[in-house]
């Protein structure tokens, strides 16, 4: 039974408990397919483990393979029951029979799966509720500026406003929104879980940021989650990541993929911006090289005036990358490179850090890339590069 000790904290057994079944009907095995390169049990178990906030942290699962992903990404396990692994069961029901098996735990944790971009800080904060400011139950939520309108259950029947006034809309600067349950977690006491309640006794609700807040059910949900956990996942704690080869290709990268052509010469343009974030790569111990399918005359190249490597007329860019990172020693995690042609798909996967231009390929674009705001030609290339020097400093 979680008490208080002299200072009014709440002690007890706090678990942090993620369920994780095996058939998934809308993704199968969706808990661990992999999200930007990890699976997604992964990203929730990472931000757990890292908040040193819980006293145990465990997965839930049928499954052997789930099982074995958790335990690979530092998890207790715990084997439900068959009873438990239907369709049809609650995850109330789950956590019930969790707390049958660990009589120790005196606080859950109910940490789902499916939203890749939690952070440690939400779950400390939220520990802190519950323990200090003597909370019974917590929940995640998310604000949104939504209208909602009544339902029109018969023909002819007026459709009604439920949160607004037609007549007198408010702008989303002058309105604050609503609260939504976003399914982030569910924080609630042993006792109150026993009388089957998730939420109960002492409330309170935890607002976590827009950009955090993002749920997987079905598979149209997941290009949005690989794009919103690159810019806003939570990466680890660590030593930062090291980059120490860009190689970009030059058409549709640093160029917008045009090429001006008269009898004699042959013109292509760039953005002043792409060279001031080449540079800071550079400033930064990162190499730069630039790569061509195209057959570039070298005073053309040489008019760049860019102060790094360049290799033209590659009929394979991937023995071109390969034979960079080996002449300067390099793992794969340590390479980086943007491209924007089915051409580039290839290097892209192989890299530990890879981009693409706004205007890229279909066939680039899901190749699991950071993808730019901003076109070819148009300053990506120093989106890019800012985004190489963001994961270097944070640890990503």
């Amino acid at each position: 039974m979680a008490v208080e000790n002299g200072s009014g904290m709440r002690r007890g057994h706090l678990a942090a408990v993620v369920l994780a079944r095996g058939g998934s009907k809308g993704i199968p095995l969706k808990n661990i397919k992999k999200l930007s390169g990890k699976p997604l049990i992964a990203w929730v178990l990472r931000a757990a483990l890292d908040s040193d906030a819980f006293d145990s942290v465990w997965v839930s699962t049928d499954s052997d393979e789930i099982e074995k992903v958790a335990k690979d990404y530092g998890a207790q396990v715990h084997r439900r029951s068959a009873d438990v692994s239907k369709d049809n069961t609650s995850s109330l029901e789950t956590i019930q029979e969790f707390l049958q098996h660990h009589p120790e735990v005196d606080i859950v944790g109910n940490i789902q799966a499916t939203s890749p971009c939690l952070h440690p800080e939400d779950l400390i904060q939220v520990v802190d509720m519950i323990r200090a400011q003597g909370y019974d139950s917590v929940f995640s939520v998310v604000r949104h500026h939504l209208f909602r309108w009544r339902e029109v259950e018969a023909a002819g029947e007026a459709a009604v406003p439920e949160n607004l006034n037609p007549a007198c809309r408010p702008r989303r600067q002058d309105w604050r929104g609503e609260l939504y349950e976003n399914g982030s977690f569910y924080f609630a006491t042993k006792e109150l879980i026993v009388r089957g309640l998730l939420q109960g006794g002492k409330m309170a609700y935890y607002e976590m940021k827009p950009e955090h807040s993002i749920d997987i059910d079905i598979d149209l949900d997941w290009p949005i989650a690989e794009q919103r956990v690159k810019r806003f996942g939570y990466f680890g704690k660590g030593t930062p990541t090291e980059v120490k080869l860009l190689v970009c290709n030059i058409d549709g990268c640093l160029t917008d993929g045009r090429v001006y052509v008269n009898q004699e010469h042959e013109i292509i343009s760039y953005n002043v911006r792409d060279l001031d974030g080449m540079r800071m790569l550079q400033d930064n111990g990162v190499t730069v090289r630039l790569i061509s399918e195209r057959n570039i005359s070298p005073a053309l190249v040489s008019s760049l005036n860019l102060q790094c490597e360049v290799q033209t007329n590659v009929p394979d860019k991937m023995a071109v990358l390969r034979s960079w990172m080996s002449e300067m020693g390099l793992s794969l995690n340590k390479a980086a490179y943007m491209g924007c042609s089915s051409s580039d798909v290839e290097c892209l996967k192989l890299v530990g850090t890879s981009g693409v231009p706004a205007d890229a390929s279909t066939a680039a674009k899901m190749s699991d890339s950071f993808i730019c705001t901003r076109g070819g030609g148009r300053g990506a290339v120093q989106e890019f590069a800012e985004h190489i020097i963001d994961l270097m400093r944070s640890g990503r």
